[in-house]
């Protein structure tokens, strides 16, 4: 007897609309991904990138005019100039004493702010008929003048949390277990990024243990974030942890520019994640002795908090979930006595 074609074989081609379908979608996942990372970068340019000036009220109220995309403070000396520098409330200023003009700035801030003042100060020369001076009161190390190590730490933070997670739920199944592997991750995590960062690249060359500090909580604070969404979401939690830290936070973290070189609210936004609150942390405690890292710590607290809130509330609803399974299945195998 001739056998009749199963159309539900698993030799039987997909139907026509599943490989549109997933070929649109991966279309669309690339085209959104290329977005995510190269339109920060291509339009980076100052969106009120804050600076000082030393000059003549005259002088600094051309500059202000001249100077779009930058956000300009007049300060009365040069100290105090230096002083806004080091408490992080500008990233340089322009110093006009009589004909000679110097640029104060702070690489560790930004290169690329400091990379913009360079030619500001040699316009500023040019008009007055003096000379040109840059100091850089704040720099990387010599191993590592550009930051390189800094600028890069993003993704990895991002995709170290979200991969440790996804596999200390796969690995580990109890919820008191989950929550001390995901400390292990941090504090393993923060003391091997942060070594390499000190004895490989060079990055950093004091401050150690207090550096490894702030990315144990940085990681903390992701992997926990990470895991939560997992517990009370599951698949769907990865997927928004993944768009939140990798399409986002990576991206519009700020550390190879600054915030205020990415076009608005984006630079202010990636302050808000993960990625970049704990970058701006690392600058902060690592080149100027704390001084604005307030903002970040709370920032890294309060998704902290989030991720552990969702993965309790997540880990009450599942539990609660598995006891009405297992008693259905209990009354479903037993006789109930007729009363």
């Amino acid at each position: 007897m001739a056998m009749t074609p199963n159309p539900q074989s698993s030799t039987s081609a997909p139907p026509a609309k599943l490989v549109i379908g997933l070929i649109a979608g991966v279309a669309i996942l690339l085209a959104l991904m290329v977005t995510a990372f190269a339109l920060p970068a291509a339009r980076s340019a100052p969106h009120q990138v804050p600076i000082g000036v030393v000059a003549t009220a005259a002088t600094t109220q051309q500059l202000t005019d001249q100077l779009d995309g930058f956000d300009v403070t007049a300060y009365p000396t040069e100290s105090a100039a230096r002083a806004a520098i080091d408490h992080r409330e500008i990233y340089g200023a322009i110093i006009v004493d009589g004909r000679d003009v110097t640029a104060l700035v702070a690489s560790a801030a930004s290169p690329a702010v400091a990379a913009l003042l360079t030619p500001i100060a040699q316009r500023v020369a040019s008009s007055t008929g003096g000379t040109a001076h840059i100091e850089d009161i704040r720099a990387f190390p010599a191993d590592d003048p550009r930051g390189a190590g800094l600028a890069a730490g993003a993704l990895p933070l991002a995709l170290g949390g979200w991969i440790a997670a996804m596999v200390i739920m796969l690995l580990i199944h109890t919820p008191g277990a989950r929550l001390l592997a995901v400390a292990g991750v941090a504090v393993v995590g923060g003391l091997v990024l942060v070594a390499t960062l000190r004895f490989v690249i060079g990055t950093f060359d004091e401050h150690f243990w207090t550096i490894s500090l702030v990315a144990m909580l940085g990681i903390f604070a992701t992997a926990m974030m990470v895991l939560g969404l997992r517990e009370l979401f599951g698949g769907p939690g990865l997927a928004l942890a993944a768009v939140l830290l990798i399409f986002l936070g990576n991206p519009l973290s700020g550390l190879a520019s600054a915030p205020e070189m990415l076009p608005t609210p984006w630079g202010a936004i990636g302050q808000l994640l993960p990625p970049g609150a704990t970058g701006a942390l690392l600058r902060d405690v690592a080149f100027f002795n704390g001084h604005g890292a307030a903002g970040p710590v709370l920032v890294l607290i309060v998704w902290l908090a989030i991720g552990l809130s969702l993965y309790v509330i997540g880990v009450r609803r599942n539990r609660n979930q598995h006891q009405a399974d297992d008693d259905s299945i209990t009354v479903g195998r037993h006789t109930v006595p007729n009363g």
